[in-house]
């Protein structure tokens, strides 16, 4: 299993080869012996933990942020998060930091100037994480933003890059379809696989 999931991950990082479940449970008893952390043991805790070799810590990492990002303070992001994010970065843990820690931190703290800083660097995965940082909001996305993000990579033909546009284009489509149709027609040069992803919204 750890050389399958090794292979898959393009070699990013070698594998235990424990299978989530397990491993979550496993995590989830040891977390249970600790203390609620401080922002800072918590950012602390998480670099340690992405610094071991075995991606399954990255994981570990992950769901420990997620299970006490409520105690984060509003430098977390910049000072613990951003650089987790260049840390062997593969979609994999770029996206569960997203959900466990950038989502909920920009919902609850100003970050509009931080995104902005991530979307204009030449790393691919913090434009990602820039783009994707509303997704799941629903109604409460602040598609103008959202949409202007996106529109910096118009132009990329980076996987990773478009998919993420087409993510962002297609939930926004789940509850604003004339808005993603008019961002198709203004930036006609979108790379096929966000046009993809922007038309499955609009298709639902």
């Amino acid at each position: 299993m750890a050389k399958g999931a090794h292979a898959y991950m393009k070699g990013i990082a070698p594998f235990l080869g424990l299978p989530t479940p397990i491993r979550r449970k496993a995590v989830i008893e040891v977390f249970k012996t600790f203390p609620q952390p401080t922002s800072i043991q918590l950012g602390s805790s998480a670099t340690a933990l992405f610094a071991q070799v075995e991606r399954e810590f990255a994981y570990s990492a992950c769901d420990f942020l997620q299970r006490n990002i409520g105690i984060a303070d509003e430098d977390f992001l910049r000072r613990y998060v951003e650089k987790l994010v260049v840390t062997k970065s593969w979609w994999d843990t770029v996206d569960s930091l997203g959900s466990a820690a950038v989502s909920p931190l920009t919902m609850h703290y100003p970050s509009r100037s931080l995104m902005n800083e991530w979307i204009r660097s030449e790393n691919i995965w913090l434009n990602r994480a820039a783009i994707q940082h509303q997704r799941g909001r629903k109604g409460d996305t602040d598609v103008d933003y959202v949409m202007s993000l996106c529109a910096r990579h118009s132009h990329s033909r980076e996987f990773f890059i478009t998919k993420a546009v087409g993510w962002a284009l297609r939930d926004i489509a789940a509850f604003n379809k004339p808005a993603v149709r008019a961002y198709l027609k203004q930036f006609p040069e979108l790379n096929s696989v966000a046009v993809r992803e922007a038309q499955r919204g609009l298709n639902r």
